[in-house]
Order: structure tokens, then C-alpha cells, then sequence
């Protein structure tokens, strides 16, 4: 029973977003993330996918693209990237994938997830940029993920290790760079969080990424071209 994690499917079944553009190794992502994916990951592993799931623009347009996702090994739970569209309320999802008998699929929406001794906590995040919009959606993926991270605790205990994971990088390169706190990072560090885990960055972004040991936080970029369209293993 291991926990694996990988971001950036961008399954595109219903809509035509060919991702090449970043790069030669996206031809055919689809199938090399089923081939990696089924030779890793056992039926009872939990793999969390960290955003920009589907091209979707609405809900119903994403059955192809969660058909495909269950009929891969292990439980799979979402949280939402700047690219999913289709991402709408928990009720409404959660009822969406139980109406078409998608039966390993969960959501991750001011909300957590436990699995064996861990819980995972996280959201989207949004992108480190001098504006009014970006400080205002900072402040508020910063109070979703704290209400993830209580969610955890109020229902699993103070004693189980937390698992942060998020789409947006939680501290871009300049920031590190100017020894900037981050205020992601800083709330890992109140709840005693030690691992974080994010997407996003694809092709030539892959140079902003921030990785290693960040105020005691162990920070691990897992965009799927970025781990060779493998899902990458965080916990056995």
C-alpha cells in the first residue's frame, strides 16, 4: 500500500490540446502514462493527481478522460489546476463520478484525505505576481489549504503525518533566490508539515523549479513530464 503523486495529465479525449508544444516527449503522454502508471501502481496504492487533469471545459465533457483514469490501478484523488474548467462544486463532482460507477475517484476541495497512517492536505495555490488579483487569490488558496489542513485534523488526529500537495509551485525561484518567505511554506511549518508536493511547470519552466529543503518543508516539483510520465513514489 504506497502513496505515489504525479500533476498534469492534460487528458484531452473530448477536445484537441495536443501538448507538444512543450516538447517532443509529450507525443502520445496518454500512453506512456497508462504504461508507467500500470507497471507501478498496485490496486490498493493511492496515487494523487496534482491539477490540469482534463481540457474539459464543462463536467460532462469529462467522461472520456475519467474513464480512462479509472480504468487505471489504485485510488485516485484530484486536486484543481488553473486548467480544469470543468471543476465545479465536491457534491456536484462526487455525483457526477458515482453516477457513472467511476468508483476509485475522489476530490480534495477544503477537505482531506486519509490513507493508511498519512493525510493528504492541499489546493491549488496561484502564481507569485505585484498585483491586487494575485495577492487576493494568494490569500484565498492560502485559507483553503488551512481549512484542508484542519479538516485533517479535526478528523483524523494530531498524530498522523500530513502530506501537502498542491498545482501552483509554493515559492517560485525569485523568491528563493531574495530569501522571500513564502506564506505556503510557512503554513506547512505551523502545522508541522514536512513534505510538499506540486505541478505546473512544463518544458523550459522546469528551470524555476524549487526543490530540496526549504525552511524544514522538502519540496518535490511531480509535473508528468517532469518525472518521465511516471507516477513518483512518496510513501510505501
Amino acid at each position: 500500500m504506497s502513496i505515489y503523486v504525479i500533476g498534469d495529465l492534460h487528458l484531452s479525449f473530448n477536445e484537441h490540446k495536443p501538448m507538444d508544444i512543450f516538447g517532443d516527449n509529450w507525443v502520445n503522454h496518454e500512453e506512456k502514462i497508462r504504461t508507467n502508471w500500470i507497471k507501478t501502481v498496485k490496486e490498493d496504492d493511492l496515487v494523487v493527481l496534482l491539477g490540469d487533469f482534463s481540457w474539459a471545459m464543462h463536467l460532462n465533457d469529462t467522461y472520456k478522460d475519467f474513464e480512462y483514469l479509472n480504468s487505471l490501478t489504485g485510488k485516485k484523488v484530484l486536486i484543481k489546476g488553473n486548467h480544469d474548467y470543468w471543476w465545479t462544486t465536491l457534491k456536484s463532482m462526487q455525483e457526477y463520478i458515482q453516477k457513472n460507477s467511476f468508483n476509485n475517484i475522489d476530490f480534495i476541495i477544503n477537505n482531506s484525505y486519509n490513507y493508511k497512517n498519512k493525510v493528504i492536505v492541499g489546493t491549488r495555490g496561484w502564481a507569485f505576481t505585484e498585483t491586487e488579483s494575485s495577492e487576493k487569490m494568494i490569500n484565498r488558496e492560502l485559507l483553503r489549504l488551512e481549512n484542508s489542513i484542519k479538516h485533517a485534523i479535526d478528523n483524523y488526529g494530531k498524530d498522523k503525518e500530513l502530506i501537502c500537495v498542491m498545482h501552483y509551485p509554493p515559492i517560485n525561484k525569485a523568491m528563493f533566490y531574495n530569501n522571500e518567505k513564502s506564506m505556503f511554506v510557512e503554513l506547512m511549518k505551523k502545522y508541522s508539515i514536512k513534505k510538499c508536493f506540486y505541478g505546473h511547470l512544463h518544458g523550459k519552466s522546469h528551470s524555476e523549479a524549487v526543490e530540496g529543503n526549504i525552511d524544514d518543508v522538502e519540496l518535490k516539483l511531480v509535473s508528468c513530464d517532469y518525472i518521465n510520465f511516471e507516477p513518483y513514489l512518496v510513501e510505501i
